[in-house]
């Protein structure tokens, strides 16, 4: 074997290496397709993504309750601890198979009662119908090293209205371990977050003792 062979050899190996996600994401998209809680439950890592969650919500929330400017240092503290554990209870609630299937069938959980206007959401949800569309979400991938990908969903969407979805290899599974939510599904969160929080420092603030 002639020495040039190696580095196509080797160009070959990683296109072909760079093709194994695509078979995951369109089992993932069959399932989510049928509705398969089962597939999903032994294809994600919910403990990777509930933490995802609760980092992208309080994230927006802490941005939301910053630009308010009325807050002492001391409230302010106090407002973001509690922003944790309300996005942490959130995500406990969000993250389950069943609502992951909802989330990418159109990139909005509709089970949760989170406000949706019309144009909110993705463009489309995880759909791989043939060979075409495989091809679109390809061109679409990000391969992060050996063991990562983050794939764009819808891949020809605008960014805006794309949500994206993070697959990690372990042993020889790609497993979804993240789900980048929109940015109007963030948003929305981020309010049902704040709100609570309001309600919570209005409650403190009629607990706080009247100077004589």
């Amino acid at each position: 074997m002639r020495w040039w062979y190696v580095p196509i050899l080797l160009a070959l190996a990683w296109f072909g290496f760079t093709l194994t996600p695509l078979v995951s994401l369109y089992g993932l998209a069959r399932a989510v397709e049928a509705g398969d809680v089962d597939y999903v439950d032994r294809h994600v890592n919910f403990r990777s993504l509930r933490l995802s969650l609760v980092r992208q919500t309080t994230n927006a929330a802490r941005t939301a309750l910053n630009e308010s400017g009325d807050l002492d240092p001391r409230e302010q503290q106090k407002l973001n601890e509690a922003a944790v554990g309300l996005a942490l209870a959130l995500a406990e609630t969000m993250v389950t198979a069943k609502t992951v299937v909802d989330l990418l069938d159109d990139g909005w959980p509709e089970s949760l009662d989170v406000p949706k206007e019309t144009d909110a959401g993705a463009a489309s949800g995880l759909r791989i119908e043939g060979l075409g569309r495989l091809a679109a979400y390809y061109l679409a991938t990000e391969m992060r090293g050996f063991r990562t990908v983050v794939i764009a969903v819808p891949p020809e969407a605008p960014r805006a209205r794309q949500f994206k979805i993070r697959l990690r290899l372990r042993g020889f599974v790609w497993r979804l371990v993240d789900i980048e939510v929109t940015e109007d599904l963030r948003a929305q969160m981020a309010q049902k977050l704040a709100r609570t929080l309001a309600r919570m420092r209005a409650g403190d603030r009629t607990k706080e003792p009247v100077a004589q």
